[in-house]
């Protein structure tokens, strides 16, 4: 579902050159929950934005779903962003003017989806336990609640790689349980292939895989 090879980033700046990732292998089956850990700068979230097409690398290859998505212009990159990947936010990044299930509708009109949106957005509220939050603003939702609506948002078009990056780093011990708890049961329901990048053990304890960068390299790679 994911096979990125050989993939470097390079910033130069006025001074030096900055090397974040050099040559990234990595490849993800159908259905594979991993965990992608490693200390502040180890390139974790650069390669999580990456595979997202959320940034180009310097060099190297990444297919999704056996499209290659490094050489295609933004315009093409919406559209499997909006087709093939849900992402979660660690800062949630809700629309302020928009209430939790209109959150949750937004991807589904983005790409111009057909059939019921608005069952389904409600269904999603539902399952991570927000049926009664369906007209609340962000302002007037918790932190764990504006998680679990971003969580919704992300299964709303149905995609086949779900991107996660630090989902319960903003969360009390409480709320980061019961998000992993929704995260890995819409996972299994929705049978999407899961990457999340967190500093959380006991999260990453759940994972099918576990990936350790250092230094823009992967140091460990260890199935369970």
């Amino acid at each position: 579902m994911i096979d990125v090879r050989g993939l470097t980033k390079v910033i130069d700046t006025p001074t030096h050159r900055v090397e974040i990732l050099r040559g990234v292998d990595l490849h993800v089956p159908k259905g594979q929950f991993v965990a992608i850990q490693g200390a502040s700068g180890s390139g974790k979230s650069t390669l999580l934005g990456l595979i997202a097409g959320l940034d180009s690398p310097t060099a190297g290859s990444i297919r999704l779903d056996d499209q290659e998505i490094t050489r295609l212009g933004e315009d093409e990159l919406a559209l499997v962003r909006g087709r093939k990947i849900g992402f979660v936010f660690q800062s949630y990044q809700l629309i302020p003017t928009l209430t939790a299930e209109e959150n949750v509708l937004l991807p589904y009109e983005l790409t111009g989806g057909n059939g019921d949106g608005r069952r389904r957005a409600r269904e999603l509220l539902e399952a991570v336990g927000l049926q009664d939050r369906l007209d609340h603003y962000p302002v007037q939702l918790s932190g764990g609640e504006q998680q679990r609506v971003a969580l919704a948002r992300a299964f709303m078009v149905r995609p086949p790689i779900l991107l996660a990056d630090e989902p319960t780093g903003n969360l009390d011990s409480a709320n980061g349980r019961h998000v992993l708890e929704l995260l890995m049961a819409l996972n299994a329901r929705e049978g999407t292939t899961l990457v999340l990048v967190t500093h959380d053990a006991q999260l990453a304890s759940h994972a099918h895989r576990m990936v350790t960068l250092a230094d823009g390299r992967i140091v460990n790679d260890v199935v369970r």
